[in-house]
């Protein structure tokens, strides 16, 4: 049984989908949270996202896991094309995911909403405001919120991603944490002028990659391209004119579909780009203030992990301040004790996986769509399929998880009406 917690009232920066799993899991433990998201509300794009290994029984312990099943991607597969857009090779859904029987997918927006739902009458939340300010002096943190409003919380979670405000305004310039991987990714919703359903197609050239989908339930599309830029370009996260003009420079000239969704990304109003990163950090706390997330570790879009490394955190952070009773020196010891051998392993397989979406030249690409074309062929197929799938589950349960029974009123999955303790 844990103890009463002290240090109830904690204030979480981010509502994407480290802060209200966050915020999910400190509610059942008695501590009360609140949220504060810059944008004026819920965000509901990006691309699909997996849920893998961990990240399932964490998902099936927060009473989610049937809310994410019943909105899968449910891809079937994927192609290859070459530029005048015929199909050199197919492979299906397990092979380009890596993901075994229980593991799944789902649009990150969605999976947003799942857990904002779960939530929003139990916590809360304060959209279209941001922290501009923190002052710990040791037995609480004074916020002052951009605006205006002052408040005091016992403690204050940085779960506002690869460029946390949080971190930058307790650690330092984000210059000191992020590693680029040399490359950058872009994502945004077009019409699906390709025909695709539960399908997703690729265009390798070199140093570059193109993939469109349309997953399950989904009229439009995805659009994402991947580009080779050894050295960091120049443009605020937020300068979304100057992000467009970059990713159509990055593809100028370039055949197949290309010209046409470009043409879509001018005018995306989610579009989204940045550089495949990875945070590294000596520690992910300082006095009262801690980060989770991509915020205090982001292993880059390229592992393919860093939700389930989101959900996998808060559920660990929220279970350790419980454990502790709200003793927040032992908790985010414990915390980060348990989390960061499998965020490192994550980080090496993202360094890796950079590299393998963007071949650097004809040849390399050459003999990939030789092996895509003749694997389903192969005796050896379910061999090479299979140790594919070990790499990236390997990482997908690379943390370990601790039981943390729950306190206070548990909330039913609406799909199962089942109750969750864990």
């Amino acid at each position: 049984m844990t103890r009463p917690p002290v240090n109830k009232t904690v204030l979480i920066s981010g509502a994407s989908v480290a802060g209200p799993a966050l915020a999910l899991r400190l509610h059942r433990h008695g501590f009360v949270p609140t949220v504060v998201e810059r944008a004026p509300a819920l965000r509901t794009g990006g691309y699909k996202v997996d849920i893998r290994g961990t990240a399932v029984e964490v998902c099936r312990r927060m009473g989610v896991l049937d809310a994410i099943r019943a909105d899968s991607t449910d891809m079937a597969g994927g192609s290859y094309v070459d530029g005048d857009g015929r199909t050199i090779g197919e492979l299906p859904a397990d092979v380009f995911g890596g993901r075994v029987e229980g593991d799944d997918e789902i649009m990150r927006g969605a999976l947003a909403r799942i857990l904002h739902e779960r939530t929003r009458d139990d916590v809360e939340y304060l959209f279209g405001d941001s922290v501009a300010a923190l002052h710990d002096d040791g037995d609480g943190v004074d916020v002052t919120f951009e605006s205006g409003t002052r408040r005091r919380f016992d403690l204050v979670v940085g779960a506002d991603g690869l460029h946390s405000h949080t971190r930058r305004l307790v650690f330092g310039d984000e210059r000191r944490f992020r590693r680029h991987l040399g490359a950058y990714i872009s994502i945004f919703t077009a019409p699906d002028h390709l025909g695709l359903e539960r399908w997703e197609t690729y265009h390798a050239l070199p140093g570059k990659l193109v993939c469109v989908y349309r997953s399950a339930g989904e009229t439009d599309a995805k659009n994402l391209f991947v580009f080779r830029a050894p050295t960091e370009l120049s443009f605020h996260h937020r300068d979304v004119t100057a992000q467009k003009r970059l990713l159509a420079d990055a593809f100028a000239g370039d055949g197949w579909e290309v010209p046409r969704l470009l043409g879509h990304a001018a005018d995306a109003d989610d579009f989204y780009l940045d550089s495949l990163s990875l945070i590294e950090m000596d520690r992910w706390s300082r006095g009262r203030v801690v980060l989770v997330g991509d915020a205090a570790h982001c292993a880059s879009p390229a592992s393919g992990q860093g939700t389930g490394l989101a959900l996998t955190g808060a559920y660990v952070l929220a279970g350790e301040l419980a454990a502790a009773g709200g003793d927040h020196r032992a908790a985010f010891e414990e915390y980060e004790r348990v989390m960061r051998p499998g965020v490192e392993q994550n980080q090496r397989l993202a360094e890796g996986f950079v590299k393998e979406m963007t071949l650097d030249t004809k040849r390399k690409i050459a003999l990939r769509m030789f092996m895509v074309r003749t694997l389903p062929k192969t005796p050896w197929r379910n061999l090479i399929a299979k140790k594919i799938r070990d790499d990236i589950q390997k990482a997908a349960n690379a943390v370990p998880l601790k039981d943390y029974p729950a306190g206070g009123t548990l909330r039913a999955d609406a799909s199962t009406g089942a109750r969750t303790g864990a």
